[in-house]
């Protein structure tokens, strides 16, 4: 920012994970923002520095923000008065089929279109299906002639979002005004990303057309992985040589395990699917979906197949909870997902997270939580890993080896140890060669 020119004033509307990501961003960047949230409680305790959920260096980046009087919370959506620019930044809640939960988003909406000075721009960075930047855009021109809308989807990885937000590679600008779009664009000048603009349903779909191939990807590679097994091949192989290929490439989305879990990318294949109405042109999306919804109840089943008459009453140890290292929340975490069938086929769980928030925890009481990893490992007759916590590589597993102890990897994450030479009897995901040799 140029000194003796005002900088625009921001706000975001909506704390939790993504709200609070870009509030650190923005007023780590010297903007003063005002973050919103219609919860007091999550306002007061932003407002001390605790943020909602864990992600690496946000705690401390609000500490320094609200410190140097660049951030600030609010619980009244009027303090959003003043605003050149408010961030639509509610985690879009995402139900049980998949579908989304856009009651936040629309509450929100209404309220900013009654209180923002003319001229603002209300940028949704929340996950909406198609067609709903233009929706909010009509309800907010209604509102005040003079408001506009514009999207640019968020980009975050839990365990990696500040990093993300910060250096994204490119930001992708919905926007109806071509007025509009040069606004957004300079304020997002002060990040350095290429800035890829188009129109505000382009903008929806490129953030669909994204997730639903990765998601793609991932049960494309858990199929494959089964049919490895079935073969007498090694997945890890397979996708070392497909990888080889440069027209797929080394960091192609081929991570055989348990599945996606999160609600993101299952969101977005079940929009694609619902575009595609009756005419089959989406069938592929409901396949992939499909396929993923298969795939705790066949992780349970490998499971189970290890331990003859079944897994009741045998004790089972869990390491990772989360549904990807770098995060506390347990909302729609498979591992969780899995450790609840576990536990109603009668296993005797004990978990081990680093990060889980067992306060999330529903559907049943919450597992016993083990004091550390080693704990987990050596009280158990198997043990399973679900999230690959980079700790968990770093056990004394050479110790803890036993009498044979039954280590089921789910991610082929504990593969580099050679856990087999150590006296574990060593199973992962995608692994046929030692069931045919």
């Amino acid at each position: 920012m140029r000194k003796g020119r005002r900088s625009p004033r921001l706000g975001v509307a909506g704390l939790w994970h993504l709200g609070s990501v870009i509030s650190a961003a923005w007023s780590g960047k010297g903007f003063r923002v005002t973050g919103f949230d219609p919860d007091p409680g999550t306002v007061r305790a932003l407002s001390r520095g605790e943020p909602p959920v864990f992600e690496p260096g946000l705690k401390e980046a609000l500490s320094r923000s609200l410190g140097r009087k660049t951030l600030d919370f609010t619980s009244d959506v009027a303090d959003l008065s003043g605003c050149d620019f408010v961030f639509l930044a509610f985690d879009t809640p995402v139900l049980d089929d998949d579908r989304s939960d856009l009651a936040p988003l629309e509450n929100a909406v209404a309220s900013l279109g009654r209180v923002l000075k003319d001229g603002s721009i209300v940028i949704v960075s929340s996950q909406t299906p198609a067609g709903t930047c233009a929706r909010f855009r009509k309800e907010l021109k209604s509102l005040n002639p003079a408001l506009d809308c514009a999207y640019s989807p968020e980009n975050l990885r839990l365990g990696e979002a500040l990093s993300n937000y910060l250096r994204p590679g490119r930001i992708i600008l919905g926007a109806a005004e071509e007025s509009t779009r040069r606004k957004v664009q300079k304020l997002f000048s002060a990040i350095p990303a290429e800035v890829v603009p188009m129109g505000l349903a382009s903008a929806e779909m490129v953030k669909h057309g994204i997730n639903a191939f990765l998601a793609g990807s991932v049960a494309f590679a858990n199929e494959l992985a089964d049919l490895c097994e079935n073969i007498g091949a090694d997945v890890r192989d397979v996708v070392a040589g497909m990888k080889s290929d440069p027209r797929i490439g080394e960091r192609a989305y081929l991570s055989p395990g348990i599945g996606f879990s999160g609600g993101t990318l299952g969101r977005d294949l079940r929009v694609l699917d619902g575009i595609s109405g009756n005419g089959g042109a989406g069938s592929l999306f409901g396949k992939a979906l499909e396929s993923n919804g298969r795939r705790k109840a066949a992780i349970v089943a490998k499971i189970e197949s290890l331990s003859p008459g079944g897994v009741r009453g045998r004790r089972i140890g869990v390491l990772g909870l989360t549904y990807k290292p770098g995060t506390s929340t347990l909302r729609r975490s498979l591992p969780a997902e899995i450790v609840r069938l576990l536990a109603e086929r009668g296993a005797l769980i004990t978990v081990f997270d680093p990060k889980a928030d067992l306060g999330e925890w529903t559907g049943g009481a919450a597992p016993e939580r083990a004091r550390s990893a080693e704990d987990v490992v050596r009280g158990s007759e198997i043990v399973l890993l679900l999230t690959e916590w980079p700790e968990f590589l770093a056990l004394p597993w050479k110790k803890l080896a036993g009498s044979g102890r039954t280590v089921f990897d789910a991610k082929g994450f504990l593969a580099p140890l050679g856990l087999g030479d150590l006296g574990y009897r060593y199973h992962r995901i995608g692994n046929g060669e030692k069931r045919h040799a």
